[in-house]
């Protein structure tokens, strides 16, 4: 009854929309082209550090959530879909720029990408590296020339957002800068190893201190034996104080056998006379005493001779004596000589001092150098090396060696999204659905009362007569 009462409303609202279904179906058919971006870790490129040696991190091998969230950013990056739609030329499909003849023409560019932002859909796959980009478009060429054009600016902008260009040029810049250092670097060292006569300072210091402490040692050794041999020469010429210059080496002691037989023999002829003597005279004679007297002397110079025999005493050169004069001499002669070496020792000491004090500050000089030098080649074989990874990964985005690839290109679409027959049966259903509602809508709208039971129940008084619609009409005619 609603329906019937409801048919003019119903069978416009009907009629409408499976008028609209069959021009969406037979005329406004869209086409749906798609393709899909492959993201992957097929290239590792180094970090440019300041490490001569920075290997890249293999340490995460699986792609991560905000790595295809970050891709598929990239891949609606307003700048992109700008390129894409000068590329194809989406301005001028707007039938609306009619309407605004002075727009300029990135105005239109920016409203023809918004347009494509709503029409593009991207979104990642679930549980797979891949990204599923689609974009409708009544022309099927036309869906197809967008995507690949979106491809190949997606892979351009990939590798200019991860991999920034310029740096073979900034790489060779500092390769020749670094190189013109080191040459400055070594030029400098060479010129301070000829003009102070060195070669390897610190070795040549070192051996200064080595012989700097030989020389020290034997210095201090030099002044030990002075003190030693002056103590010896003190002691030396004490003992020759007191030693003798000549020493008796034999002597024998024996009796004058000629002297004693002379005696005897004149004490015999005076006994003798004495005889004769008493002979002729008596004892107490002159003559007599005379003889006893020389008698008595005789005896007396024989008794002596006894007691004071003859002495033979032979000396010679005393040997301690020698020894310790010879010991002296030696002892002065070395003394002298150990003066001699304290005072070159001493000459010896300071030059090597000296010289071990300029070895040093020249060792200092030339460490700081070769330190400068080796900092300027390692500054230099790190450019060297960065710039061939920067030829390399020029090379690898030249050959398209990139971590994303193209895993479906976009093709032209055959089939439109939905079929003619498909979209027909869905409007004459959404025709029946929308007809019916708005028929019920517009009835419950209606606030007149329509039949006798509606004028019982609402107004709880009886019905007397009731006229049909087209039977007033009629009487009233």
């Amino acid at each position: 009854m609603v329906l019937f009462r409801q048919r003019k409303l119903f069978v416009g609202v009907s009629g409408l929309v499976l008028f609209l279904a069959f021009v969406y179906a037979f005329a406004g058919a869209t086409y749906r082209a798609q393709v899909r971006v492959l993201v992957r870790r097929g290239r590792a490129d180094p970090p440019v550090t300041a490490q001569q040696n920075a290997p890249p991190d293999f340490s995460r091998v699986e792609v991560t959530e905000e790595e295809l969230n970050s891709e598929v950013e990239l891949l609606k990056d307003d700048d992109v879909l700008r390129r894409v739609a000068e590329a194809n030329n989406l301005a001028v499909q707007d039938w609306l720029r009619w309407l605004r003849p002075h727009e300029e023409q990135a105005a239109r560019v920016e409203r023809a990408a918004k347009k494509l932002a709503g029409r593009l859909n991207v979104e990642p796959i679930k549980k797979t590296n891949l990204i599923a980009v689609s974009y409708d478009a009544p022309d099927p060429q036309v869906a197809a020339h967008v995507l690949q054009s979106l491809a190949s600016i997606y892979l351009e902008k990939h590798m200019a957002v991860h991999r920034p260009g310029g740096q073979l040029h900034f790489f060779d810049r500092q390769t020749g800068e670094s190189r013109r250092q080191l040459e400055e670097a070594q030029g400098k060292l060479v010129d301070f190893t000829k003009s102070h006569g060195v070669v390897v300072a610190a070795q040549q210091r070192d051996l200064a201190l080595q012989r700097l402490d030989d020389v020290e040692a034997s210095y201090r050794q030099t002044q030990v034996e002075i003190s030693e041999t002056a103590h010896r020469v003190q002691e030396l010429h004490a003992q020759l104080a007191k030693l003798p210059e000549r020493t008796t080496t034999q002597v024998r002691t024996a009796d004058n056998p000629e002297l004693l037989r002379a005696l005897k023999a004149s004490l015999l002829d005076l006994e003798l006379k004495k005889t004769q003597l008493l002979t002729k005279f008596e004892p107490n004679h002159r003559l007599v005493r005379e003889v006893e007297q020389q008698i008595l002397q005789a005896k007396a110079a024989i008794a002596a001779e006894r007691l004071s025999p003859l002495r033979d005493e032979t000396t010679d050169q005393n040997a301690n004596y020698e020894w310790a004069k010879a010991e002296l001499q030696k002892a002065q002669v070395e003394m002298r000589g150990l003066e001699a070496r304290e005072a070159t020792t001493s000459a010896h000491l300071a030059g090597y001092r000296a010289l071990a004090r300029q070895l040093g500050e020249d060792a200092i000089a030339q460490d700081d150098l070769t330190n400068s030098e080796k900092a300027a080649q390692e500054n230099y074989l790190l450019y060297v090396k960065k710039r061939e990874q920067s030829r390399m990964g020029d090379a690898l985005d030249e050959g398209g060696i990139v971590n994303v690839a193209i895993a479906e290109q976009p093709v032209v679409p055959a089939l439109p999204v939905w079929p003619a027959g498909a979209v027909v049966l869905m409007g004459f259903v959404v025709a029946l659905t929308s007809g019916t509602g708005a028929a019920f809508a517009a009835d419950y709208l209606d606030p007149a009362l329509r039949t006798p039971e509606e004028v019982l129940a609402c107004l709880e008084i009886p019905v007397l007569a009731s006229i049909p619609a087209g039977m007033g009409r009629r009487l009233s005619a």
